[in-house]
């Protein structure tokens, strides 16, 4: 049994406390803040992360709370032209290693970060998870003797360093990470210049489908969106996640404007939607999230693993952040059940996972300017051609494998390369 410090109590690090801990490894998770807790709105949770969740015994737990979602719609603002129309059923026949849900369907799950949150902290306390709050994990350092176990030691914000040792770190702190940053892994990060307005209001089921995350879009520097996303535990309130694409530098104009000039650009853009904003009454309600793109060179150096956004961040154009950070920690836990050793296992879990994140990655950078940007020419593209060749039935399912996070297979993928490396043993 291998000693493993995970640092961060998001969605990453304790699906990672889960995983190592369903294949015997002793896990204790680092949280900065006083209690943990959610960060944000609703999410897309894929067919991919739908299914390892399911592998975990959480699948069901999830879309109690979450919202089924069939497809994805946007339309030009004002005069309603379909500009992207994603629909889970044209992969109806597709052949992996996703279940779904027993008879052949593949679909998506909305859900608040809140719910998803509340699902895998249960899952961990149920576990006997230990987590350590109140803990700013900054920095770690390897005995000089390599050779003997619980060489790995942390310290803290403040550079002092905890009395316990471990044999392998998880950094799962997000984009944000002190020690991502500071690790010769660590490559360009590009900050974009478009992040968005979030909120969480009641659905309005008269006036917006209940399984499509519908956009509206004016040009790329204008999008409009509401994401049903399901409920709140011990609540029966059906909610929505409300967001509005914004330049960061336009933050100031848009608070001295005011609440009410902000909602008449809304409903400018999308009269419906006036449903969604009478409970607003203070910018406040109103998150602003910020974007950058970065990719380490290799996720992993000895004795430290990176999963989740300190390994890979980008724009949530995709909705792939969620699905990508499951994926990483099930590819670890299978790295390290079969290598059995925390020197080795960190190869095994870049090879598991590279080709999804370079695809993904690849994809989220390139189409997110013709969403969110000041370009002219993108969006006329976008408006001309998307819809017209998305109809093409080639085109149309490898669009659809895309946004369902299903081009290239990751969970066929990992558990392919598990089964050669088992035979090889």
């Amino acid at each position: 049994m291998n000693s493993i410090a995970i640092i961060g109590c998001g969605p990453a690090g304790l699906a990672a406390a889960i995983a190592l801990h369903d294949i015997g490894e002793q896990v204790c998770l680092f949280e900065q803040f006083d209690q943990p807790g959610p960060v944000g709105s609703g999410l897309m949770l894929q067919p991919t992360g739908l299914e390892v969740l399911a592998r975990w015994g959480l699948r069901a737990s999830v879309e109690n709370l979450g919202q089924r979602i069939d497809g994805m719609l946007g339309r030009i603002a004002p005069d309603g032209k379909v500009v992207l129309d994603i629909n889970y059923n044209v992969l109806s026949s597709h052949r992996s290693n996703i279940k779904s849900n027993g008879n052949n369907e593949l679909y998506g799950v909305a859900i608040h970060r809140a719910s998803l949150f509340y699902v895998l902290y249960e899952a961990a306390k149920e576990r006997n998870i230990s987590i350590l709050t109140s803990t700013r994990i900054a920095s770690y350092s390897q005995d000089a003797t390599k050779s003997q176990t619980k060489a790995m030691r942390l310290f803290d914000s403040n550079g002092v360093m905890l009395d316990d040792k471990f044999d392998l770190i998880v950094d799962s702190s997000g984009a944000q990470s002190m020690i991502a940053q500071r690790s010769s892994l660590a490559a360009g990060s590009k900050t974009l210049s478009y992040g968005a307005l979030w909120t969480t209001v009641e659905f309005n089921e008269q006036h917006f489908k209940s399984n499509l995350l519908e956009q509206r879009y004016d040009k790329a520097s204008v999008m409009v969106g509401v994401l049903p996303c399901g409920k709140l535990p011990y609540k029966n309130v059906e909610l929505a996640t409300l967001f509005w694409s914004i330049r960061t530098d336009q933050m100031a104009a848009l608070k001295s404007a005011g609440l009410d000039a902000w909602k008449d650009s809304v409903v400018q853009h999308w009269p419906t939607a006036h449903h969604l904003l009478e409970n607003i009454e203070d910018l406040e309600q109103l998150t602003h999230a910020t974007y950058s793109h970065h990719t380490l060179k290799q996720p992993f150096a000895p004795g430290i693993v990176f999963i989740g956004d300190a390994a890979h961040a980008t724009s949530p154009q995709l909705g792939q952040g969620a699905n990508m950070a499951l994926l990483d920690a099930y590819a670890l836990a299978q790295s390290l059940k079969l290598t059995k050793n925390v020197d080795q296992c960190g190869s095994l879990y870049a090879r598991m996972r590279r080709t999804h994140v370079k695809l993904f990655q690849a994809a989220s950078y390139t189409l997110t300017p013709f969403y969110q940007s000041d370009s002219r020419l993108l969006p006329q593209l976008r408006d001309t051609f998307f819809e017209p060749v998305s109809k093409i039935p080639f085109v149309r399912k490898m669009v659809t494998s895309l946004g369902s996070g299903l081009l290239t297979d990751p969970i066929k993928t990992i558990d392919k390369i598990a089964r050669q490396k088992h035979k090889r043993q």
